[in-house]
């Protein structure tokens, strides 16, 4: 390991970089990453014997660069320094690992309960050894503590948790004058699954039918971030016809998740139309997924070390999918109404964006490009995908950089497929090695997904798991800011985030 100082220039560090910092240090070490371009993926913490080891890391690309900071605190009364003020997204991991765990990020600006309901037990922290069985959950009766926003003619609208839909379950407090929405509060973590703990004690393989679940739409994406994170722990060499299998079926899992928010973003302003060709489209495309892998969520075909598929898609199938989907995208474009409800509704400033941490599609809609197919890329060949951005940051431009993608996914289909053959394809595994650690950072089609593991004799003892959604939820009110409640469906659908992969 390279030892780091504020003063060390980025093109200095490797991707293998970390430090353990003190209590003093880490906030100043943490600004100079920042300020040299680096972005907070995650902070982990992991109990040890006598004390709380937290991990935060960093990365930047091109070049991959990853660098992780190591602090330490005791287990009774565990406390860190917040790193609120410098970074938004750190602000909210710290309260995600007090809610968990017990640390309490010392003068949080914002020191309100996240995942922890205030039906949850007092002093009950799931995360830690000593939890044990969950004791009894209290009644509701102490309400969460939203903020009111009084003056004349201001309101309140209270929508969900549970909605009319199969969607799980989100609250959404509206404070409304008129019609304009003055401010929104998104309340999450309704279904918290405890998938970290989960796979805790779980073998390498036994660990991937978890990573495959975090978010239905997502098995690919979280499956491969997760074999990837093994895979660097244990040093596991991937045959490159098996790397290229999983390139190909990433990019089918953006293709037809993309179609699907294009087709939902069309019904939300009334033209069914449009609608209608984007599901028929979908649904090819999910019959394309049982036909590759033998399943329509193409689980089961990415494992630590290798990949498998029956069958390759068709380049002539996929032409006349891309054929397709501008029809019904034009179709849709060529409509006033839709142009109507689309431009300028819901703007996301690219400062505001770049500020939040945002990811994915969302981020690229406001000009902050972020994509972890260039900058950390676990196939050559997927490093010069083409960038997909918009700067207007609103319902328009994520729909036209999802329209982009997919022309951009197809491309790169175009050149992965005539080097990849259908069949299975793994490498020799290493055996099992002291603890070790790695790090899966994969573009899924909501935006980076992060996944650290740690290892020991073979045995998972923690996953550390980030969707893009937990990243990019917070952009929503702000988009939402001074917008009309009937917009909220349209842009809810333009953001398009997991509840299964926030809520774990």
């Amino acid at each position: 390991m390279t030892d780091y100082t504020p003063e060390v220039e980025t093109d200095m560090l490797t991707d293998r970089d970390s430090r353990a910092v003190t209590h003093e240090e880490l906030e100043p070490v943490s600004n100079t990453l920042l300020q040299q371009g680096f972005r907070l993926a995650l902070i982990a913490a992991h109990e040890e014997a006598d004390e709380f080891r937290i991990v935060y890391l960093f990365t930047a690309g091109p070049p991959d660069r990853r660098f992780e900071l190591v602090l330490r605190t005791g287990t009774r009364s565990p406390a860190i320094p917040t790193l609120a003020a410098s970074s938004f997204p750190a602000g909210r991991f710290e309260r995600e690992m007090r809610d968990l765990y017990g640390i309490t990020p010392e003068h949080h600006p914002l020191p309100r309960r996240l995942v922890r309901h205030q039906h949850w037990p007092q002093g009950w922290y799931p995360m830690r050894s000593d939890a044990g069985p969950p004791p009894a959950f209290a009644s509701v009766g102490e309400p969460y503590p939203f903020v009111t926003v009084a003056g004349p003619g201001v309101y309140e609208i209270p929508v969900g948790p549970v909605h009319a839909g199969l969607i799980e379950p989100g609250h959404f407090r509206f404070s409304v004058v008129g019609e304009t929405i003055l401010k929104l509060k998104v309340r999450l973590w309704f279904t918290h699954k405890g998938i970290e703990k989960l796979a805790e004690g779980r073998t390498l393989d036994e660990g991937l039918p978890l990573a495959e679940r975090i978010s239905g739409d997502t098995a690919v994406g979280h499956s491969l971030a997760y074999c990837l994170a093994v895979e660097d722990a244990m040093q596991y060499q991937v045959p490159l016809p098996a790397a290229i299998l999983r390139a190909i079926l990433l990019e089918v899992e953006r293709i037809y998740n993309h179609v699907g928010t294009l087709g939902g973003l069309c019904n939300d302003v009334g033209f069914a139309i449009a609608h209608s060709h984007a599901m028929r489209v979908r649904e090819q495309l999910l019959r394309l997924n049982a036909d590759m892998t033998g399943h329509r969520l193409m689980r089961g075909a990415i494992f630590p070390g290798g990949a498998q598929v029956r069958t390759l898609p068709d380049l002539a199938h996929l032409s006349a999918i891309a054929a397709d989907v501008i029809a019904f995208t034009d179709m849709a474009l060529r409509n006033s109404i839709v142009r109507d409800r689309f431009i300028g509704t819901a703007i996301l400033p690219g400062q505001s964006a770049h500020d939040l941490g945002a990811l994915g599609p969302v981020s690229r809609a406001s000009g902050d490009d972020v994509d972890a197919r260039r900058s950390h890329p676990f196939l050559l060949d997927t490093a010069g995908v083409a960038a997909a951005t918009e700067t207007a940051g609103d319902v328009m431009a994520r729909f036209m950089v999802r329209t982009e993608e997919i022309s951009h996914s197809i491309d790169l289909l175009n050149r992965l497929i005539p080097q990849a053959s259908p069949g299975l394809f793994f490498g020799p595994h290493s055996p099992a090695r002291d603890p070790v650690s790695g790090v899966g950072l994969v573009e899924g089609w909501r935006g980076t997904i992060a996944h650290r593991v740690e290892i020991s004799n073979g045995i998972v003892t923690r996953l550390k798991i980030v969707d893009p959604s937990f990243m990019t939820w917070p952009a929503l009110p702000v988009a939402l800011a001074a917008t009309i409640v009937p917009d909220f469906p349209l842009t809810n659908k333009s953001f398009d985030l997991s509840y299964a992969g926030n809520d774990l």
